[in-house]
């Protein structure tokens, strides 16, 4: 059963520390049960919530269907940017798709660091999905798995599991004055054995699987850093695994971003003795709905804007008088304009060897593009050329980050208390506030 162990705190080394935390005391961890590999039971309210998120789930995931290969691309880092804006990492997508293609973040400086951060967030997320998602390879999850996803989360650190106290929140340096104590670090590596076991599995419910999954893996806090990243990875090898979601990814750190108040009260309610399991299955499901919606949305919105771009396209070649208008389906203008979605930032050399063609028609075809308004030139603070963006699409990205946020839609005139400003949707030709 989840009890609390008293445990003494008594720094040797208190040099670094102010005077309320070189104080000694006595502080209590918490150690939760462990979980086994059936799910444990939920109240009729949570039952409901959960099976219809799982609905809608489904829903989505057709709805999206074989777009979803290349819409997560967009999803796996709108997530990957939010899971990171709960750790306080604040970036946008479009200076993330720049970050990871120009490798910028090898520079150093603060906004350097927080692109890589981020970058390895989303690596961290396609992992979790494709190497521990894919129930068809039949491969159990281990502690070495989730060990391996938090180093790509934070390589600066040691791998492996902690071999020290840590604890969450509080005014200072000290466990006497935290928020929360997960559990003391002999009690780690049993945890993790048992809650890997617990993702392996598949049966029951896969949105209270992700659900109580998550939640533990906050509960032990099982590193040093990168746990609430990593731990969010994890939900999407749970829903995967279960065939919860087979096309896409649904982005339910968005969701969690907008109100992280919820969020730690939802993980406090787990954590209670006994424990309010329901109110954080309720929760969670809410947040899936809602993630799962707006993702459909933003499928929607992207499918309307590739069919927008290619009619401008064929407008602006036909009043410039390039022949024919509608280009051929082998026109390496068209192939760029096809990949937009998981392809945002351009170079001329990632056109060339994408599409297997010279540098001068990768080049003439991106300045084609950029002349039609639908790339944006990139300059940087040299004012040389770096990169072409999709402006359009990468706005629709952070629009859909502010609708999860905020509940659902635009924000408007209203702007969530912790989301980021509203982008500029520059439209093909005109750019609007």
């Amino acid at each position: 059963m989840a009890h609390y162990v008293d445990l003494l705190w008594n720094p040797e080394d208190a040099s670094h520390l102010g005077r309320r935390d070189r104080a000694p005391g006595r502080y209590e961890a918490y150690v939760p049960d462990d979980l086994g590999e059936e799910l444990p039971a939920v109240g009729r309210d949570a039952q409901r919530a959960a099976e219809d998120a799982v609905a809608v789930l489904a829903r989505a995931d057709e709805r999206i269907g074989d777009r979803g290969g290349y819409l997560n691309h967009l999803l796996i880092r709108s997530e990957s940017i939010s899971s990171s804006w709960i750790e306080g990492n604040r970036i946008s997508p479009k200076k993330l798709a720049i970050a990871e293609l120009l490798d910028h973040s090898r520079g150093g400086g603060v906004g350097a660091r927080v692109a890589l951060d981020v970058i390895a967030n989303v690596r961290a997320t396609e992992e979790a999905i494709a190497e521990l998602g894919d129930r068809e390879r039949a491969r159990d999850v281990t502690t070495a798995d989730i060990e391996r996803l938090q180093h790509i989360i934070e390589p600066r650190l040691e791998p492996g599991l902690r071999t020290e106290q840590n604890w969450v929140g509080g005014p200072g340096w000290s466990p006497l004055r935290a928020d929360f104590v997960p559990p003391p670090e002999t009690e780690v590596r049993r945890l993790v054995d048992d809650l890997a076991r617990f993702v392996t599995a598949t049966s029951g419910n896969p949105v209270v699987r992700a659900a109580v999954a998550h939640a533990q893996f906050e509960t032990i806090h099982p590193f040093i850093d990168g746990n609430g990243r990593t731990g969010r990875a994890l939900i999407h090898t749970v829903l995967r695994r279960a065939d919860a979601l087979r096309n896409s990814l649904i982005p339910i750190s968005t969701v969690f971003a907008g109100d992280t108040d919820r969020y730690i009260a939802g993980l406090t309610a787990y954590r209670e003795i006994p424990s309010r399991l329901d109110d954080w299955v309720i929760g969670f499901a809410e947040a899936a709905e809602l993630a799962a919606g707006n993702a459909v949305m933003l499928a929607a919105d992207i499918g309307a804007l590739d069919q927008k771009v290619r009619e401008h396209l064929v407008r602006f070649r036909r009043e410039q008088g390039i022949t024919p208008a509608n280009p051929r389906s082998d026109a390496v203008v068209l192939k760029i304009l096809q990949a937009l979605p998981t392809e945002p930032v351009l170079t001329i050399e990632k056109v060339a060897a994408r599409h297997q063609v010279s540098t001068a028609a990768a080049h003439r075809a991106l300045i084609q593009l950029a002349d039609a308004g639908i790339l944006g030139r990139t300059k940087n603070q040299k004012g040389k050329l770096i990169c072409w963006t999709a402006d359009q699409h990468l706005a629709l990205v952070s629009l859909t980050e502010r609708s999860n946020r905020i509940g659902s839609g635009d924000t408007g005139h209203g702007g969530p208390r912790l989301g980021p400003p509203a982008p500029e949707v520059r439209q093909v030709g005109v750019l609007r506030p």
